[in-house]
């Protein structure tokens, strides 16, 4: 019998992955075919702006924001990288002036054409790819400080070759500019192109630049620097703050968020009570918080304070590019001249880099300004802390902390998390009538819970609001399917699957549901349909060789 779904991307959720599909999906109006055939890069996108902003436009060429996205081929490490665990070897490589992904595994070989890359390099690297319409990552990734490939996190230990990764509009916001929401009720399939730029261009920071160039400088351009502090700091967050958690708030989607907005208008984030500020990546502006420099300096400090968002000093300059930083509140003389003579790179001592237990071969700047250097940490992180907190978040709601406690479930199977959620969410069944997100968590909630008359309810509620809703479409057929209606469960599996052939768990699912109606042809040739995307995966290729004698199967 086929279950309910559960989400991608962690170790326990790619494991689910196999026989699920991913719950959390923020789809949006449909985006006409773009005429263009590839991104442009930030060079072409902002050359306009380099008519008045010449030496800020070179500079800004070289940070890490303008190259965090680019052609493949622009910024490849070829090599040949083993993971025992699965026994899949992959090689990297440039055949013909195309970046190439290949793998080999026991169950054989298959290659890609890597179209994009994703990630500066500072940190890592990696890399997508395109089957049809339908926009993938590479399962392994570049990290800069082991200076070698290794599994995307979440895949260390996986045993087998892993299914497809779909690459969603939201993991690419920060990366890409102008990114487009995918087609309607799919996670990752995209007409059109998935972002007309890539790099971070001017305009992910400023606005729409459009007015200001047709008037020569003279039309509004958003200067972060000018805005209040809630909405100068929301440029940075919006990138630069994950926490545990964030959660789309209902309504919105964070690919609307623009300038001059609060993003907490469109994001809520959540951070575990009592958690270690080191221990999780992505938590700078978490650490700049707590650091003494910020809670005295108040709303006057800022990313920018110390960060020139358009230039970053290269090995030569950096040191003293920072310590004046520090000196420029730091002006006493015995900072300028007493203080550790021999070493002058404040950040050494004060910012030292530190790992993220949650990313391996990942080092991050610790933001917490510390006074006295902190002695590396020997034991092992903080676990088990079971409360979420809002953080820069005014204005959270109940129902996004029970769809924090919700995602939390779904990233780390905690099932303190779940009775969190289930709490929460069924509170406030009553005023989540119209939000699909919320629905889709309380019905998938409700059947984990065997409470089916809630689940039906919420999935019947989405599909009212959006007929093609991957999540309620998907697990209301399989309710469907246990109540022995297998011509409802096959026909919403279809509408589904027919949008989303490269997802293995729905494919498994309706090709399961096909066999218990007694239809052999059908359950292989939706099998077949999926393998293409995903054709060394176990699962899928046990299950299309175990498909004779399908009805009698089924009917155990």
């Amino acid at each position: 019998m086929p279950t309910p779904s559960r989400a991608l991307r962690t170790k326990k959720a790619m494991r689910s992955s196999l026989g699920a599909i991913c719950l959390l999906l923020f789809v949006a109006p449909f985006i006409p075919r773009i005429a263009q055939s590839q991104a442009t890069p930030v060079r072409e996108a902002d050359a306009q702006c380099a008519g008045c902003h010449a030496e800020i436009y070179r500079k800004y060429l070289t940070t890490p924001m303008a190259n965090a996205s680019g052609l493949a081929t622009e910024n490849l490490r070829t090599a040949t990288f083993l993971h025992p665990p699965s026994g899949v070897e992959y090689k990297i490589s440039t055949v013909n002036g195309k970046a190439l992904l290949a793998s080999r595994s026991p169950n054989g070989s298959e290659g890609f054409t890597l179209t994009y890359f994703l990630g500066s390099g500072h940190l890592g690297t990696t890399y997508l790819y395109s089957i049809g319409n339908y926009l993938f990552e590479s399962p392994v990734a570049w990290y800069a400080a082991s200076n070698s490939y290794d599994m995307k996190p979440g895949l260390a230990d996986i045993a087998q070759a892993p299914p497809p990764l779909p690459m969603q509009s939201s993991c690419m916001r920060c990366h890409m500019s102008s990114v487009r929401n995918p087609d309607p009720g799919t996670i990752n399939r995209y007409e059109g192109l998935p972002f007309l730029h890539s790099g971070i261009t001017c305009e992910a920071c400023h606005g729409d630049s459009r007015e200001h160039v047709l008037t020569q400088s003279k039309g509004t351009i958003v200067n972060p620097s000018k805005l209040d502090a809630g909405r100068r700091d929301s440029v940075c967050i919006s990138c630069h703050l994950e926490g545990d958690v964030s959660i789309e708030r209902a309504g919105h989607n964070a690919l609307d968020y623009r300038p001059g907005d609060l993003i907490s208008s469109y994001v809520a984030y959540y951070v575990k009570s009592g958690g270690d500020l080191t221990a999780r990546g992505v938590s700078e502006v978490e650490q700049l918080s707590q650091s003494t420099c910020k809670r005295v300096s108040g709303e006057r400090m800022s990313c920018t304070s110390c960060h020139d968002p358009h230039y970053t000093p290269d090995a030569e300059h950096r040191t003293a590019f920072y310590r004046n930083k520090c000196l420029s509140c730091h002006s006493q003389p015995e900072f300028a001249t007493a203080h550790h003579p021999e070493n002058q790179d404040c950040t050494s001592c004060h910012m030292p880099a530190a790992g993220a237990a949650n990313i391996l071969h990942v080092a991050w700047t610790d933001h917490r300004i510390l006074k006295i250097p902190e002695v590396p940490k020997t034991e092992a992180p903080r676990t088990g802390e079971r409360t979420l907190v809002p953080i820069f978040s005014p204005g959270a709601s109940d129902r996004d902390l029970g769809m924090a406690y919700y995602q939390s479930l779904l990233l780390e199977g905690d099932r303190l998390f779940e009775s969190a959620a289930w709490e929460l969410l069924k509170q406030q069944q009553a005023t989540i009538s119209n939000d699909k997100d919320a629905l889709d968590a309380l019905g998938n909630l409700g059947a984990e819970r065997g409470d089916s008359q809630t689940a039906e309810s919420a999935f019947s509620r989405v599909l009212e609001l959006d007929p093609r809703d991957l999540t309620a479409l998907s697990n209301l057929a399989i309710l469907r399917a246990k109540e022995g209606k297998l011509k409802d469960a096959i026909s919403m599996l279809h509408v589904a699957f027919d949008d989303n052939e490269d997802v293995p768990g729905l494919a498994m699912n309706l090709a399961r549901v096909e066999c218990m109606a007694g239809d052999e042809t059908a359950a292989r040739t939706t099998l077949k349909a999926a393998l293409y995307y995903s054709p060394n995966l176990n699962d899928m290729r046990r299950m299309l060789g175990q498909m004779t004698a399908c009805a009698d199967r089924g009917r155990k």
